[in-house]
């Protein structure tokens, strides 16, 4: 009767607890990869969360007013008189670039003019030094200047500034404006002044590009929503857009959501990682035990009770770890927010996010028991036989059938927490399948290697080549679990550097010297001869001279953007994503484009489908116009496709004659729609002239002359905007290495472990050999040969599969052409074979310097 009683639960812990006080140094490494792993989450989580919440509490610091209509188009005078009975307070701005230039230093710069009349912002303030400088634009012909162009010219309040044809006095410092970003500021910073004086500055002309925007503030904000929906049809007619504080949110909070999903998947990398480290070292640890479970059989311990003795341990490790990869995720968020505080629109306060910590301990928790499980179900299976007969008859689990069922939760485990990230389920399965095929694949090369092995060994070799051959296919060997481990870890960690180079070249610009590094443009016709002789005046290349026309579209195939709309609502909403492309009809009609002719394509444009046309010879002809491919895809449009085209009143039909692919990273002008030439050279436009200065001072020469000639005209010193964005992208660069070594740590862990993990099983074999009389020297050169064959194969199989991932890719996702860093590849190879066959040998040195007796009884 005695045998059918359950053990207590109290005896179980007990026991949990005393086998755990010999091996803890043994699961340390098992412990430290889910450490790494739920850290970076924790870390990512935190600062998402922090992040919301203050956007979510500065929202209307962020847009400065209730509602905000924007144009970028002049209103027409029913609709502004209309717009002007809204709300209780109201405020109008017009924006644009132009060119400023310092008086006193004779200096320029390219700044974002904002022409201000009222009392915006309604909520918040516009931060100066002095403070009273703010109320001073509304005072006489005052401007407030951005801080790091006042530092950059050494100018001080009271200094002049000229905007167009008109001076300004320096009213002060602005520090901060609503919404404003230190990113936004550096490669264009504000400058405000009062709207009346803007006629008088010249620069409200034709083809001056200007934003306008309406403010408003309404003492029953809570009545807005009512007013929006009488609204929406006319800013849907009149092409105008709104944003309220509601909105503000979730467009801030989307703006962030790809750098929060990269970051998120570095760490979900890592604590896959972290997985394979479980899964290995839970899997060498029960084999390792078998003889103690069978023990604990023989003395009546039911095969149940002995499965949960090593539940409860592997539980409460798992979780000891997952508490301190949270501790230390907590710690590393403070760091993010000071790599990105340039791109943050908020002022971010730095909270601990108990939500992030227990999502991460959860996590941590749940990973360390799911993939610990398919190796502790083996547990139920020992018989007290195994006690005697281990060695001859290994505990088989294939066939066990909860150990599917365990495996089936992985997978959606894997797939639900890929789906969050990704918000895609087509991109979870994907990432999911991607992962059991890479397992597969390594599975099915270690069941080959193994086969070949025992097949083809030669009796001819020397004794250390063939017992180090035998050791991969020995009974009770790791070899299957070592390359899947070591062959995985490699791929990820290989995967992860290869991309991170991607993103960062992704995000560079040309600087070479053969590219231009000045852009002219806003150059009205009648200047386009001056403005190109004063260029070859300072012996500078004129490198591209491009007319830009301002049009819209007006039809698609007979249809306008209201046809459009109406047939679109009587179609059922397909099934997507999430990620589709296409443009409304309303985005597509609703802003001004702008087009060009010319007779040849630029070396950024490649005809992907359709028919080059360079020119129209006749009126009567048709005319085919060139789109680019990407553009043609979101106003779904196709070859032989009719868009009318309305340009400046004058409706103009033509015929998609080609698609084209737009390298839009290559400097220089590069546009959505190409005319031929014989069409548009009649029309209203302006010019855009692309230079290339030698230096500094010609630069600042050139742009001052040009500044003081010809005050519509804005200069881009792409020299010193190459400058800004490097240092940004430098940052930029940091957090995706900063992230992506945690993944790559955790994979350098995984490895060790692995290779580790078969320490225990070649103690006794070792041992035999030193009884038989083999010697250090040899015992050490048959552990090499293994664990160097080990290596070569596990990292090679592993950077080819690195290597088929990342050009796939940078091809399908990013774009862009791959070719493999050749020196890193190599070194990583060598790395990881090195780490293997090192980890290896040291695992047996310690058996070489003790006896065989007393390896034995330690053992035993």
């Amino acid at each position: 009767m005695s045998e059918e009683k359950s053990a207590p639960i109290s005896w179980l812990f007990k026991m949990a607890w005393r086998d755990s006080r010999k091996n803890r140094s043994r699961l340390l490494l098992f412990t430290s990869s889910i450490i790494l792993g739920i850290a970076a989450l924790v870390a990512v989580y935190s600062f998402r969360d922090n992040l919301q919440r203050d956007i979510n509490d500065q929202a209307k610091l962020l847009t400065g007013a209730d509602l905000t209509i924007d144009s970028r188009n002049a209103i027409r005078k029913p609709v502004a008189a209309m717009l002007d009975t809204l709300g209780d307070q109201r405020a109008k701005q017009l924006d644009f670039a132009s060119m400023l230039y310092f008086v006193k230093s004779q200096g320029s710069r390219l700044v974002q003019i904002k022409a201000l009349q009222g009392d915006y912002p309604f909520y918040g303030e516009l931060e100066t030094t002095p403070a009273k400088a703010a109320k001073a634009i509304k005072n006489g012909r005052n401007a407030l200047v951005d801080r790091t162009v006042m530092l950059q010219f050494k100018a001080k309040p009271g200094d002049s500034i000229k905007v167009g044809k008109l001076s300004f006095a320096i009213a002060g410092f602005l520090d901060n404006a609503p919404g404003q970003t230190g990113f936004s500021t550096t490669i264009a910073p504000v400058v405000y002044i009062p709207l009346q004086y803007l006629p008088e500055t010249g620069l409200a002309t034709f083809g001056s590009r200007i934003h306008y925007s309406y403010f408003y503030q309404f003492n029953q904000p809570e009545q807005l929503p009512v007013l929006l929906k009488k609204l929406q049809p006319l800013m849907d007619r009149e092409g105008l857009d709104l944003e309220t504080v509601e909105s503000k949110k979730r467009s801030t909070g989307r703006s962030f959501q790809d750098l929060s999903r990269f970051l998120a998947l570095a760490g979900f990398v890592a604590l896959l990682l972290g997985c394979i480290g479980v899964g290995s070292a839970i899997h060498v640890y029960v084999n390792e035990k078998i003889a103690a479970i069978s023990t604990l059989r023989c003395l009546g311990v039911k095969a149940w009770e002995a499965f949960f003795i090593f539940l409860i341990q592997i539980t409460f490790i798992g979780l000891a770890g997952a508490i301190a990869g949270a501790a230390l995720g907590t710690g590393i968020q403070f760091l993010l927010p000071v790599v990105l505080k340039d791109f943050l629109p908020v002022e971010f306060t730095m909270q601990v996010s108990w939500i992030a910590i227990l999502q991460g301990i959860l996590t941590g928790l749940i990973i360390s028991v799911l993939f610990a499980l398919p190796s502790l179900l083996a547990v139920r299976l020992v018989s007290p036989l195994n006690a005697i007969r281990l060695s001859f008859e290994p505990v088989q689990a294939s066939k066990e059938p909860l150990k599917w069922l365990v495996y089936f939760a992985i997978f959606l485990f894997i797939t639900g927490f890929s789906y969050l990230q990704m918000e895609s389920w087509i991109q979870a399965f994907t990432f999911s399948g991607s992962i059991i095929a890479a397992i597969a694949v390594f599975y099915g090369l270690s069941v080959l290697l193994l086969f070949l092995v025992r097949k083809t060994l030669s009796s001819g070799l020397s004794y250390t080549w063939r017992q180090g051959f035998s050791n991969l296919y020995r009974p009770n060997n790791q070899t299957l679990m070592l390359i899947v481990s070591i062959g995985l870890s490699t791929a990820l960690i290989a995967t992860l550097y290869f991309v991170q180079g991607i993103l960062i070249s992704k995000v560079s610009l040309s600087t070479g010297k053969t590219q231009p590094n000045m852009v002219l443009f806003d150059i009205q016709s009648n200047q386009e001869s001056s403005v190109a002789a004063l260029t070859k005046q300072y012996r500078l290349p004129l490198m591209n001279q491009v007319p830009v026309i301002t049009m819209r579209l007006e039809e698609i195939n007979g249809k306008n953007a209201a046809d459009l709309a109406k047939a679109d609502s009587l179609k059922a909403q397909p099934k997507g994503d999430g990620n589709q492309r296409r443009e409304s009809p309303g985005r597509a009609f609703k802003g001004e484009m702008r087009a060009t002719y010319q007779d040849k394509l630029t070396p950024a444009e490649t005809i992907t489908s359709g028919k080059w046309t360079g020119r129209v010879n006749s009126p009567s002809d048709k005319i085919y116009v060139s789109l680019d491919q990407g553009y043609a895809e979101r106003i779904n449009v196709k070859i032989g496709d009719r868009i009318t085209f309305n340009v400046q009143g004058m409706l103009i039909p033509t015929i998609v004659g080609s698609l084209r692919k737009v390298d839009w990273g290559r400097v220089q002008t590069n546009f959505r729609v190409v005319f031929p030439l014989g069409v548009l050279e009649e029309a209203p436009k302006f010019h855009v002239i692309m230079t290339r200065v030698p230096d500094m001072k010609v630069s600042a020469e050139f742009q001052s002359q040009v500044v003081r000639n010809f005050p519509n005209i804005s200069v881009i010193d792409l020299g010193l905007v190459l400058q800004v964005l490097d240092e940004l992208l430098g940052k930029i660069s940091f957090v995706i290495r900063f992230m992506a070594s945690f993944s790559m740590i955790t994979g350098w862990i995984v490895l060790v472990s692995a290779v580790r993990s078969s320490k225990n099983q070649r103690l006794r074999e070792i041992v035999l050999l030193r009884t038989i009389g083999a010697r250090g020297g040899q015992i050490l050169r048959i552990t090499a040969i293994e664990y160097l064959f080990l290596g070569l194969f596990s990292a090679a199989a592993g950077m080819i599969m690195a290597i088929t991932g990342s050009w796939a890719l940078a091809v399908y996702s990013f774009g862009t052409a791959f070719q493999p860093p050749v020196v890193p590849a190599l070194l990583l190879f060598g790395s990881v074979t090195l780490i293997v066959v090192i980890t290896g040998m040291l695992s047996s040195t310690g058996v070489l310097r003790r006896s065989p007796l007393e390896v034995l009884r330690k053992d035993s």
